[in-house]
């Protein structure tokens, strides 16, 4: 099919490792250029995306011949820069959070259903390499019922600096464990609520418990001030649990590391033998190979999407029930109670 012309908006470290290079990478994407006014990140443009161009707008992005965008800037320009893309007759891919609460997120949703445009959130994590194995190990049965889903985001950087309007852990992190615990376990019937505010009136060490309507509850956890990580996954089944003791999915640690899915090949997203989870039955136990993870496989989706050959890799609908187990989230952790949805 013919490359869908591809503008992203942000060059910061979503905008530079996350996103440029997988648009790069997709032979079904060209990159067109970025939209940035600052002198620096146009020069480290210049370096690293030879072929793209930078433009000062949106305006001047949609008028150079883009046909999608990708949004990647601080979380609280994320609605205002997806409504301007979509009034300029953009498909668009925004970065999480998609908004910041799930009003500004509906709106957004009926505004491309209403101009007949694409919108997806960039839920990228639904295909990390042991989010993938999870999903695999639940489909065929191997962990039985699944009765609980534990689910942790946790990172030791005790000073971050300054961050972005509409930042936090419950919406950075909150953002991934929800959806991931959606996709798992279905919708959220009950959200219960704790977290820390930190010196800078920013949320952190956030704990979320949901109850499923199929009866399964899920334990997140996010922090960027942990000094002790836990596991990553335990999920529990009525036939043994599996558990993922570990660093985070490798493919934040190869694009950071300058690899790509064009360089690397097979090796793309593939995990380590030492980092592979385990299937425990008490002492009984078996080392699960992990699936390779496959960030590569989004923007070829949503490309095939706005071609019309096959479906959104996630819907937009989507982003506005997470954004509403987060607002609920929010309220719980706020006032101490549980929020019955």
């Amino acid at each position: 099919m013919e490359p869908v012309r591809f503008g992203l908006v942000g060059y910061g470290f979503g905008g530079r490792y996350f996103h440029a290079p997988l648009l790069a990478a997709a032979p079904e994407c060209a990159l067109l250029g970025v939209v940035t006014t600052s002198p620096e990140r146009r020069e480290l443009i210049g370096r690293e995306h030879p072929g793209a161009a930078t433009f000062d707008s949106l305006e001047a992005l949609a008028a150079a011949g883009a046909e999608a965008v990708s949004i990647s800037t601080p979380a609280g320009t994320h609605t205002e820069l997806t409504d301007r893309a979509l009034d300029l007759g953009l498909a668009v891919v925004c970065d999480k959070p998609f908004a910041l609460d799930a009003a500004a997120a509906r709106a957004s949703v009926e505004r491309a259903e209403r101009l007949g445009l694409l919108l997806a959130p960039y839920q990228n994590r639904r295909v990390d390499s042991d989010f993938r194995t999870v999903r695999a190990l639940v489909e065929e049965g191997r962990l039985g019922t699944v009765t609980r889903f534990e689910s942790r985001f946790e990172r030791f950087t005790p000073d971050p600096g300054p961050v972005p309007a509409g930042g936090g852990t419950l919406l950075d992190f909150g953002s991934h464990l929800v959806d991931q615990a959606l996709v798992l376990l279905g919708p959220v019937t009950s959200v219960y609520a704790e977290w820390r505010v930190r010196e800078s009136g920013l949320d952190d060490d956030v704990f979320v418990a949901l109850t499923h309507a199929s009866g399964a509850r899920s334990h997140l956890a996010g922090s960027w001030s942990e000094g002790a990580p836990g596991l990553r996954f335990r999920v529990t089944g009525t036939a043994g649990s599996y558990v993922v003791d570990g660093p985070m999915d490798v493919q934040e640690s190869m694009l950071l590391a300058g690899g790509t899915p064009a360089t690397l090949g097979e090796a793309w997203g593939a995990e380590p033998e030492e980092r592979w989870g385990r299937l425990r039955r008490g002492d009984d136990g078996e080392v699960v190979p992990t699936l390779r993870g496959r960030w590569d496989t989004f923007y070829p989706a949503f490309a095939r999407a706005v071609r019309g050959e096959g479906p959104l890799p996630v819907t937009a609908r989507d982003a506005v029930v997470t954004a509403t187990v987060l607002d609920a989230a929010r309220r719980s952790a706020t006032e101490g109670v549980v929020v019955r949805l």
